[in-house]
């Protein structure tokens, strides 16, 4: 990933609400230096997704769509790792 478009997916990471904020950020920051060219696409696409379904697939209110499951399955897990 190019230091350029690390700082596209920070800037869209940065939501409107803040409970995403806190968990958005952290996650890309941390995970950001593994992702290939496929997972920065896909991330971008998931950031595409509107505030409230971000939030209700991440805090497990709603199923997120397939595509998004296995990302969305890594930030709950980091999520659970940052509490304990």
């Amino acid at each position: 990933m190019t230091e350029q478009q690390f700082k596209k997916l920070q800037w869209a990471s940065r939501r409107g609400m803040l409970e995403l904020d806190v968990v958005l950020l952290p996650y890309l920051e941390q995970h950001s230096k593994d992702f290939s060219d496929s997972d920065v696409q896909h991330y971008q696409e998931f950031l595409e997704e509107t505030d409230p379904d971000l939030y209700a697939w991440i805090m497990g209110f709603e199923t997120p769509k397939p595509e998004f499951a296995e990302l969305v399955a890594s930030i709950k897990e980091f999520v659970d790792k940052q509490i304990k």
